[in-house]
């Protein structure tokens, strides 16, 4: 008898063998395996074994690898429910347009990729004859999220059915007459069409992720049923490198989300060489996706390697496509017979046999024709599997070869990726290659021809056909004629104008009291989607746990450690919250998927984002340009803004510059609130804007970001006529008389502009001006340095077309005639933005630099924008314009320690 122990690692001692005979057995069976038939089907079987286990539904360790072939064998596909041949010639047509438009746009170089398309066509193809919902029928259709570089494939098409012309085709990549063709899949620059952006590459498919789930919470909280809509991410496997691709893989296969199907084109190439060049990227892959918990199935070789693969009874062929390196694979794609004869099938005895049975033409097919992503009836099975299954998202693996068709100098070439045309000669190879009708006289004055078999002809109306049958055209986006959302109650914003009295309350914490008001309204409340990353007991939001529940796919399967108290941890089926731990990257995602909820569904969501400023723009700003890029509505909201702000926490948590990225960003209203009133009049404004009556010519596709302070201060009432400066980006909250100080008659004056928590600064500099100094200061509340400078820019615009129009901040600022200093909590290019259009002269105080731990006033110190610096500051610009004596600034700083 064997002994067990000896046999197995240690590790196992720890769990009970109730029967050490039966295991030793088992044991020895494989021992013996191993032994008479070798250690190569002693593996086979053990791999059979643990798939069949695992298909039985044993508790057992995943297996993480399956072979290099086929997850679905040629007898188990099924018929494809069309025309072949038909879709042959389609799919033809496309390629060849594709590759036109690319190559007559190239002498304009502006440039464009060919090589991509041609080796995912049949991956398209097939999903738009036989799977992609479109939205024309019931529901919302299917959400396809398109690999950027595929997109002349996807022009082709739509100039095939109709959609486009040769017009269009020849404006590819040249937009700035209104009529251009995008380069990338782009909502904003053609949102009939284009429904995601999918370019920064790797932010599709962690959008497409929670787009699956949000899709599950629409349907979930009742909002609209979308279960029949079904998330498509067209991805390229050098794109998988990057993290974003992958960061969320956990999440959908935790929340079963099978209504999302990734395809993954695997041509094995990246920008500018193999994407593993001594490795396997499919394998990778696979074991990647396998552990995350996704349906994995491969589909990597064509027919023609059913017959190499019946011949191999030794196992010798999958062994040896197993071991070699990708690099090698895309080498067989450009070398002959006799190369891949010596070098692939000579490394094995049994190989050299087999290879004896087969022609170089045999060995051709296999090695540079016949793969998986390039036969329909193989994608189609992969489709049809990913779709039935159920329980978890699947991913399928489609082999190609990058610039498959577009003949020898494209295929499988290193450089593929940077070729932008092909010779006339080469057009003509492929039209042989592809059997189109295009004769050689169509080639005028050396231009290759766009191809069409014209409005009638049986292909156009057979794909017509089919999109119609599949709910109408796609990809496509639709603008839903959705009525106005009704304003919410006045009274939700008119709590905050009388103001806190003696009670002290941050401006984080009067956005939260104006949510939890809003969300209690009867016509709109179930449309806000809070968002928080992990932080909510942070900005207080925790009371809204158990009334509005936290929103999982599973409910609540436990009972909370906090059942007992108030304020509990409540997580519901029909959750509102979506708290989505410690991932920023996955809050956006979300986010995204909200704020265009109008677009995708028809339905009109209000998706509010907040958290730590410092971790929003600096860190996903990738995102927030996708955001303006897919026409997203909504409110992101920097929490524990400033640099000053967050007491002990230090220079990683000290947010300085958010508002300088967010300036850069053409969709992002950037807002820096000081007190609770505004914070309620730009909320109100920003409803109007994006979800009520906009005014005429205003852009709804804007986002708002605010950013809200955790300082408690007491808040001022609302003074009267000053909403429109609060929107715009400046009004007077004071003067020095109506501030109560005493000052001199025809005492020297200063303008104080303050924004966000500096504001509470300048008032005090205010008084110290007076008291101490004799000087009169104004102060100012900027609450948009970018809105002001838009505004400027615009008028700026317009002169140069020979209309007069002035900047708002200069009519705000209109008959001062004294200085300006302007202060805010973020490093002085924030307030300069305006520097240029203010006819005052001009000086600004801001928090340079990097951050540092220490109390608030000794932060404030060290950056120099504390009340007695701005005193000091104030005083220095009056000295130079002869105001006050230019002793006064020496004493100053010596009395303050300056």
């Amino acid at each position: 008898m064997i002994d067990p122990v000896a046999k197995f690692p240690s590790e196992l001692d720890q769990l009970p063998d109730r029967d050490t005979e039966e295991t030793a057995e088992w044991a020895a069976s494989l021992d013996a395996v191993a032994k008479a038939a070798g250690p190569h089907r002693a593996a086979y079987l053990m791999r059979r074994t643990l798939q069949h286990a695992e298909g039985a539904g044993l508790a057992l360790p995943k297996l993480l690898e399956t072979d290099y072939v086929n997850t679905i064998p040629s007898s188990a596909e099924p018929v494809i429910d069309g025309d072949e041949e038909m879709e042959r010639r389609i799919t033809a047509w496309n390629r060849w347009n594709a590759a036109a438009m690319v190559t007559r746009g190239s002498k304009y170089g502006v440039g464009g990729h060919i090589a991509t398309f041609a080796s995912a066509a049949w991956l398209y193809e097939t999903g738009f004859n036989h799977f992609f919902r479109g939205k024309e029928g019931d529901g919302s259709g299917d959400q396809l999220y398109i690999q950027g570089h595929a997109s002349p494939g996807i022009y082709a098409r739509a100039f095939l059915d109709g959609r486009l012309t040769e017009a269009h085709l020849d404006k590819f990549r040249q937009e700035s007459a209104g009529d251009g063709l995008p380069s990338y899949p782009h909502p904003r620059r053609l949102p009939w069409l284009w429904e995601f952006p999918t370019v920064s590459m790797g932010l599709g498919p962690l959008s497409a992720i929670y787009q699956a789930r949000f899709n599950r919470y629409l349907t979930n909280r009742n909002i609209k049923d979308v279960s029949n809509s079904h998330v498509w991410a067209f991805l390229g496997d050098g794109e998988m490198d990057e993290p974003e691709s992958t960061a969320a893989l956990a999440l959908a296969a935790r929340e079963g989300l099978d209504n999302l199907t990734f395809v993954i084109n695997c041509n094995l190439q990246r920008l500018d060489g193999p994407v593993r060049a001594n490795f396997k990227i499919v394998q990778e892959l696979e074991a990647q996706f396998r552990g995350a918990g996704w349906n994995v199935v491969k589909s990597l070789w064509g027919g023609a390697w059913d017959e190499l693969f019946q011949l191999d009874t030794t196992g010798a062929l999958v062994r040896r496509l197993r071991e070699v390196p990708d690099a090698q694979v895309q080498t067989y794609q450009t070398r002959d017979a006799a190369y891949i004869r010596e070098d692939f099938f000579g490394k094995d005895p049994a190989l050299v046999e087999m290879a004896k049975l087969l022609s170089d033409d045999k060995i051709l097919e296999c090695f540079h024709l016949s793969r998986g992503g390039h036969e329909p009836r193989k994608v189609y099975a992969a489709y049809k599997a990913a779709l039935s299954h159920k329980g978890a998202p699947t991913v399928i693996l489609a082999q190609t070869v990058k610039g498959f068709t577009l003949g020898e100098g494209f295929a499988s070439k290193n450089a593929n990726h940077q070729m932008k045309k092909l010779t006339n000669d080469e057009f003509k190879n492929m039209r042989d290659l592809l059997e189109l009708p295009i004769s050689d006289g169509q080639f005028v004055d050396g231009q290759v021809p766009y191809g069409h078999p014209g409005a009638d002809s049986p292909e156009v109306r057979y794909l017509q056909e089919r999109r119609a049958a599949l709910g109408g055209p796609a990809p496509a986006r639709r603008s839903h004629a959705i009525a106005p959302l009704p304003a919410p109650a006045d009274k939700s914003f008119a709590a905050f104008d009388k103001g806190s009295g003696s009670q002290s309350m941050a401006t984080t914490m009067a956005f939260v009291r104006l949510m939890k008001d809003l969300i209690r309204d009867k016509t709109t409340g179930k449309r806000w989607v809070p968002i928080v990353p992990d932080e909510a007991r942070t900005f207080g939001m925790e009371s809204l746990f158990p009334s509005l529940g936290i929103y999982s796919p599973k409910g609540q399967t436990y009972e909370p450690v906090d059942r007992d108290q108030l304020m509990y941890y409540r997580e519901a089926k029909d959750g509102q919250i979506l708290n989505e731990g410690i991932t920023e990257a996955g809050s956006m995602a979300d986010f995204i998927a909200a704020s265009s909820a109008y677009s995708t569904h028809g339905e009109a969501m209000i998706p509010f984002y907040i958290f730590y400023s410092m971790f929003g723009w600096q860190r996903t700003a990738d995102q927030m340009w996708q955001l303006g890029d897919q026409l997203g509505r909504g409110f992101l909201v920097g929490a524990t803004a400033g640099r000053t702000t967050l007491t002990g926490e230090g220079l990683q948590h000290a947010d300085g510059h958010s508002p300088v990225i967010a300036a850069t960003n053409p969709a992002a209203m950037s807002y820096d609130p000081a007190f609770a009133y505004e914070v309620a009049a730009i909320v109100k404004d920003g409803l109007r804007r994006m979800y009520g009556e906009a005014a005429p010519g205003e852009d709804r596709d804007v986002f708002y970001y605010l950013t809200v302070y955790n300082e408690p201060m007491p808040q001022p009432a609302k003074p009267a006529g000053i909403d429109e400066g609060i929107v715009k980006g400046l009004y007077r909250f004071n003067t020095a008389e109506t501030a109560g100080v005493t000052v001199p008659v025809n005492a020297p004056r200063i303008q104080l502009l303050g924004s966000g928590t500096a504001i509470h600064w300048a008032l005090q500099a205010q008084k110290l001006l007076a008291e101490e100094w004799g000087v009169a200061a104004d102060v100012w509340s900027a609450t948009s340095w970018t809105e002001l400078r838009r505004d400027a820019l615009e008028a700026d615009a317009a002169l140069l077309r020979g209309e007069e129009r002035i900047p708002f901040v200069r009519k705000a600022l209109e008959g001062v005639d004294s200085p300006v200093l302007a202060v805010s909590d973020y490093m002085r290019q924030v307030p300069d933005q305006i520097a240029q259009w203010v006819q005052q002269d001009w000086s600004s105080l801001g928090a340079d630099g990097f951050g540092l731990s220490d109390t608030r006033e000794a932060a404030r110190r060290h950056f120099g924008v504390d009340a007695q610096s701005i005193v000091v500051a104030a005083l220095a610009q009056l000295a130079r314009r002869g105001e006050v004596p230019v002793t006064a600034v020496k004493e100053a700083r010596e009395r303050y320690g300056l």
